[in-house]
């Protein structure tokens, strides 16, 4: 048995409707559908490590650790990932290239489903999962010591240079993986992976701080705040630098869209649409980072801005109306 986030508050509704959604998407081997059906009836690696967590955090311990044992599943030889995966779990269902932070969010997941059992005996059970994710995450980067390639993200876009949003949550998943070794008592991986990330975390403030834009200095400026910059707070990243909260303040500011809720970057285009999976990092990050009165009002935003049925909808319009079916099969980041 479970239980219901927000209970006994005005977000109590909105919670128990999500979770639902959760489950109905959720196939038993552990396989999380992105949608109800159509372009979206496969499973995105980053949404099953959300779902994971959310399972765990709201008592859900099963649903959780078999979201993970999918993704241990499906993961490949070079210990990373595919884009997505068809729901039986028998590969991906198409040549879509693959998508390097699926196993910065593996490792994320991995770290907070174990911590929030409180059973050594969940560490130990995803122990290949971490052991393989990691590796991938430090071959990736030459153990933190560079940019990984280029990689599509949550935008679901090809792309010929690295993204924030790519090596963010690897730099998460190198944090958590030393989290997650130290409380299997493997000092050593621990170390190497935490010496990792704080290389990687150096290179990122190189590489982006200049004003946190989708490829930072690789290129020409353009695009403004990324979302991503959202994946460098807590719980995603310890101890944030100052630079990197204002930016995420800034975020909030720049990318806000005539219906009230946020863009995936600050200059994104003059469709006056807002994305929830955006909104909902920011109100998640300023819940984990001692912020509930600017949390409570991205979720009162969510909240008012639900469809006819109680879900969430991907996109809001201008009007603040939920967009037609047209729309909604648009592209879109799969799941942030």
């Amino acid at each position: 048995m479970g239980s219901v986030p927000g209970k006994g508050t005005r977000w109590q509704e909105m919670s128990r409707t999500a979770l639902l959604d959760l489950h109905q998407l959720s196939r038993q081997n552990g396989a999380v559908a992105a949608g109800a059906g159509g372009r979206w009836n496969y499973s995105w690696p980053r949404d099953t490590a959300f779902v994971a967590v959310a399972m765990a955090r709201t008592g859900h311990q099963g649903e959780a650790l078999q979201a993970l044992r999918f993704l241990r599943h499906v993961q490949l030889v070079d210990r990373g990932f595919e884009a997505r995966y068809l729901l039986d779990g028998s590969g991906p269902p198409d040549d879509r290239a693959r998508q390097s932070d699926g196993a910065g969010w593996a490792l994320w997941a991995a770290w907070e489903v174990s911590r929030s059992s409180g059973d050594a005996g969940a560490a130990a059970s995803l122990r290949s999962l971490l052991d393989n994710a990691t590796g991938f995450a430090l071959a990736a980067t030459d153990n933190g010591r560079q940019l990984p390639p280029a990689s599509p993200d949550y935008w679901e876009v090809g792309v010929s240079r690295t993204s924030l949003g790519t090596v963010a949550p690897l730099l998460a998943g190198l944090e958590a993986s030393q989290k997650m070794y130290v409380a299997l008592g493997e000092r050593g991986l621990a170390e190497r992976s935490g010496a990792a990330a704080t290389r990687l975390r150096t290179i990122i403030e190189q590489q982006f701080a200049g004003g946190w834009e989708r490829f930072g200095s690789q290129g020409h400026r353009g695009g403004g705040l990324d979302a991503a910059v959202t994946f460098l707070m807590p719980p995603f990243a310890r101890s944030p630098s100052s630079q990197v909260v204002d930016a995420w303040t800034r975020y909030q500011l720049d990318a806000r869209r005539p219906g009230g809720g946020l863009a995936p970057e600050s200059q994104w285009k003059h469709d006056g649409i807002s994305w929830t999976p955006e909104t909902a990092l920011v109100a998640y990050t300023a819940a984990m980072s001692g912020r509930p009165d600017l949390s409570a009002h991205w979720l009162d935003w969510l909240n008012e801005h639900r469809t006819a049925w109680g879900s969430l909808p991907e996109k809001v319009l201008a009007t603040g109306a939920p967009p037609g079916r047209r729309l909604l099969r648009g592209p879109r980041p799969s799941s942030c």
